[in-house]
């Protein structure tokens, strides 16, 4: 193999994957957050959610990634499920919820970028109300808003959903799109993998 063809290969696998992880860009119509508000803005206003913020950040879609931020206070006891009885504590029901969200943001070109556990109470605070008791907190890369909607809709989302509600007592959560960030994103990630390996089978070779 020449090196024109070990790096011609890297780069066509680093093209690929931005073609995977960016995706098409293409923002929603307004058809479409009509059809998705339809469907999913019942659910949002049964758990105290205002539809009316969910479709002004869907109707400004400009196709672009956007970083979801979380705050969750999680159920520290046993929880039992209404319908089957099961019991299970308040993390084991998180994680029977999150675990699945996180296959299905990953292979919609998502994933987490940050997530830990509360360890002391607010530091610096004003203006604001008391401490909840917060638990953990995280931060999770969306691919687009269209990504978001086709997540909710999706079957298996929806069957994974009653395990948030079980095993979280309270939560918010709103979009941000990165200002600035000091750690290197997939992009540089991969690119820089996809270098080494070909400079080593280079050398190999």
């Amino acid at each position: 193999m020449t090196a024109l063809g070990i790096w011609g290969g890297a780069l066509l696998i680093y093209l690929l994957f931005l073609w995977f992880y960016d995706g098409i860009r293409r923002p929603l119509t307004q058809a479409e957050v009509d059809v998705f508000m339809e469907d999913v803005g019942p659910r949002l206003a049964e758990t105290g959610n205002d539809p009316a913020v969910m479709r002004a950040f869907l109707e400004s879609d400009d196709g672009r990634e956007f970083i979801m931020l979380n705050m969750v206070r999680s159920h520290t006891g046993p929880v039992t499920h209404p319908e089957t009885g099961e019991t299970r504590s308040g993390r084991d029901w998180l994680e029977r919820y999150s675990t699945p969200f996180v296959r299905q943001l990953i292979r919609r070109g998502g994933h987490p970028v940050y997530a830990g556990r509360k360890v002391a109470g607010y530091i610096d605070a004003w203006g604001t109300t008391a401490d909840p008791g917060w638990t953990v907190t995280s931060t999770m890369r969306y691919r687009s808003r269209r990504d978001l909607v086709a997540m909710v809709r999706d079957p298996r989302f929806k069957a994974a959903h009653p395990n948030k509600l079980l095993g979280i007592d309270m939560t918010f959560s709103f979009p941000t799109q990165k200002m600035f960030a000091g750690y290197a994103s997939p992009r540089v990630t991969v690119a820089l993998i996809l270098a080494l390996g070909a400079a080593i089978t280079q050398l190999a070779l």
